[in-house]
């Protein structure tokens, strides 16, 4: 029997986090090499990207594999650095850095990316078991989704997004003392559940980056709550709630100066907030042959499509697979006892209803394009489809198929 009266807390990062500016970092280099293929005549079928960033006092360094097109490449093994510098430095000043110990314009970026592996190309490109791709390696991906926001996801970690996401609004928009906040931020939402449903929050965590360094943490509190209440509105704020607002004081240095990044670190953030299973994938950097992130993207499109068909309050989906092998080698379903629909006949009706070989998965959420660097920040999933194929896997076109299919 499920728990019904419980805390549950999840944390969220903002996108001037060093975690999160490789993040953005590496993805804006998966972004251009869709952009470019395109531009270029390449096929985006055949684009690979395997990127990590290290971030640190005005320094950034990018490695990784690729396989490009020709305007990318060097010819000999490596590619032409100035494209991917240039995506580095947009990046960085996007986010707002302009600080001396890392500012967009004066830190030094290194570049060591190279061909992608003759060895994982081969069983990428043609999978063992059938005429399409393999998947780009093992591994275990989850999905999930739940009635518990309208975006069908978990309140704790949907309203830590929240808050972060409309401050950093607040701060690009320089509205009044918001626009003196820094980039970088840490929200954590503590949510009393009482029958299983959230009913109030019980604890506000927020530290955030300031550059007026006069500011102690009851002016940050200040500026700061009008926008969090707003933020969490539509969920009470208990009146007991315990807030915790810049607690040790002043927060100037921030973000890569005040601690090292590095992509793919903030995994639960990315995801469920620790409310669901995680396989250990990072998504960042990643082109979508790689199932860490593509096979993540299915499995909570097919999770969200089966809560929004009202099969069930809660699912979970476990999609595992053997690098250069193109079928999942299992689906698991778990409804947590809110099911209305037998779980082993889901299973099978999952594997009908989309093809989950990785080549199936770009092809049925279309993937192959430019739109992974706005999914770097405030979670890859909970957010609105966008009109040229961002967050493709938060629709909810599957509803009628798996409706008939019972």
């Amino acid at each position: 029997m499920t728990r019904q009266s419980y805390l549950f807390t999840s944390e969220s990062v903002s996108e001037g986090h060093p975690d999160k500016v490789c993040d953005r970092v590496s993805d804006e280099i998966v972004d251009l090499i869709y952009r470019e293929a395109s531009a270029g005549g390449m096929n985006a079928w055949d684009v690979r990207v395997a990127c990590e960033t290290l971030t640190t006092t005005n320094r950034a360094v990018i490695a990784g594999e690729v396989r490009a097109p020709d305007a990318l490449m060097d010819g000999r093994g490596g590619v032409k650095p100035g494209a991917f510098v240039e995506a580095a430095r947009s990046a960085i000043k996007d986010i707002g850095y302009e600080q001396e110990g890392f500012h967009w314009k004066t830190a030094e970026i290194e570049v060591l990316l190279h061909g992608q592996s003759a060895d994982i190309a081969q069983g990428v490109d043609k999978a063992a078991d059938a005429n399409a791709e393999g998947a780009g390696d093992q591994g275990i991906m989850f999905g999930y989704a739940c009635r518990e926001t309208q975006a069908l996801m978990p309140a704790p970690i949907y309203y830590s997004h929240k808050i972060l996401e409309d401050l950093a609004a607040a701060r690009h928009a320089k509205k009044g003392d918001a626009g003196s906040l820094g980039p970088d931020a840490k929200s954590q939402v503590t949510v009393r559940y009482e029958g299983g449903a959230p009913v109030e929050i019980a604890s506000i965590v927020l530290s955030t980056q300031h550059l007026d360094e006069s500011w102690d943490s009851d002016k940050v509190r200040a500026v700061v709550e009008p926008y969090i209440r707003r933020s969490v509105s539509d969920l009470q704020i208990a009146d007991d709630c315990v807030w915790h607002v810049n607690p040790t004081g002043k927060f100037v240095i921030g973000g890569p100066d005040g601690d090292a990044g590095l992509t793919g670190r903030k995994i639960i953030v990315d995801t469920y907030g620790g409310a669901a299973p995680h396989g250990g994938g990072a998504f960042s950097g990643k082109d979508t042959t790689k199932v860490d992130r593509s096979a993540a993207y299915a499995s909570r499109y097919l999770a969200k499509n089966v809560v929004a068909a009202d099969m069930a309050d809660r699912c979970t989906i476990q999609l595992a697979y053997a690098i250069g092998v193109a079928h999942p080698l299992s689906v698991y379903v778990d409804l947590h006892d809110t099911g209305r629909v037998d779980e082993a006949a889901l299973e099978k009706v999952l594997r009908e209803v989309m093809d989950l070989s990785p080549s199936g998965i770009r092809r049925a959420l279309d993937l192959n394009k430019p739109i992974y660097a706005r999914t770097a920040a405030y979670g890859h999933f909970g957010r609105a489809p966008d009109a040229d194929g961002g967050f493709s896997w938060e629709k909810t076109d599957l509803v009628d198929a798996l409706k008939a299919a019972f």
